[in-house]
């Protein structure tokens, strides 16, 4: 699943060279998770200001309204001057004077919605639930403790379920622990200050780092310009099961929490 570093390189990736075009046309293929709500006609004529990020979610702020795109399972965006024909996995594409943006979606798990603004109840309902930005000024470590002392479930699934801190996907979360020494079953209201200022950190850290490398490319993931990436080469634990830990050399471990893999250093991560 495309997480915060491949939804943001994503955007970075078009956003400069998409910015001042006019749409000349829309096309809806099959449906998506939610539909757009509109008539894809109606957005003809309008002109591209900006595209931005809350989240996973790409925000794409045209003269009248928003495009909110959701990546979902399996999502990538492609723009281009021109692009090969349209296949059967491909659910949009947003004709423009600058170019064409298509999603491809095989699982179609994405989604492309307009709202008429960032206050429309739509809008709202998708992104009024999402935490605090992790690369951004007001993700700061007291508040971060301090939302983590009202939370029982183990830190992990804390960092996962986004209203904390938003974009931490698995694979970020599994190392960004694995860096501040925190084993993943631990409860996060049982994080020491220090502890959960550590990890403040090295989730930063982690992130940045992502972005740097383009992102992680498991499977399909590539960037609108088509550039794949290559955090999961860095990676210490993340897809390691088995193997001897970089740091320390014990073999790292592999567990189930809440449907998805987790890995860790038993050794270099404490309960």
């Amino acid at each position: 699943m495309p997480e915060l570093p491949e939804v943001e390189v994503t955007r970075r990736s078009f956003a400069d060279r998409i910015a001042g075009a006019q749409v000349q046309g829309a096309l809806m293929g099959k449906p998506l998770r939610w539909p757009l709500g509109a008539d894809p006609a109606t957005l003809t004529g309008r002109h591209v200001l900006a595209v931005g990020r809350r989240g996973k979610y790409l925000l794409i702020h045209l003269n009248q309204g928003v495009l909110l795109v959701h990546l979902g399972m399996s999502g990538s965006l492609q723009f281009a001057g021109e692009l090969p024909e349209r296949g059967v996995h491909d659910h949009f594409e947003l004709h423009t004077s600058r170019g064409l943006l298509r999603l491809h979606d095989p699982r179609r798990f994405g989604a492309v919605v307009l709202v008429d603004s960032m206050e429309d109840p739509r809008a709202r309902k998708l992104l009024d639930g999402l935490g605090v930005e992790p690369l951004e000024p007001g993700f700061d470590p007291v508040g971060f403790h301090m939302a983590l002392q009202q939370r029982r479930a183990s830190i992990k699934q804390v960092l996962l379920a986004g209203d904390v801190v938003v974009g931490v996907g698995n694979i970020y979360a599994s190392e960004a622990l694995f860096m501040a020494g925190i084993r993943p079953t631990v409860r996060a209201d049982r994080l020491s200050r220090p502890r959960a200022t550590r990890l403040h950190g090295a989730i930063v850290h982690v992130l940045q780092r992502a972005l740097a490398l383009g992102g992680s490319t498991l499977r399909d993931f590539s960037s609108a310009d088509g550039q794949s990436g290559y955090f999961q080469m860095d990676a210490m634990v993340y897809g390691r099961d088995g193997q001897p830990c970089r740091a320390c050399g014990t073999p790292v471990r592999q567990l189930r929490q809440g449907q998805r893999s987790t890995y860790f250093c038993p050794r270099c991560q404490k309960p």
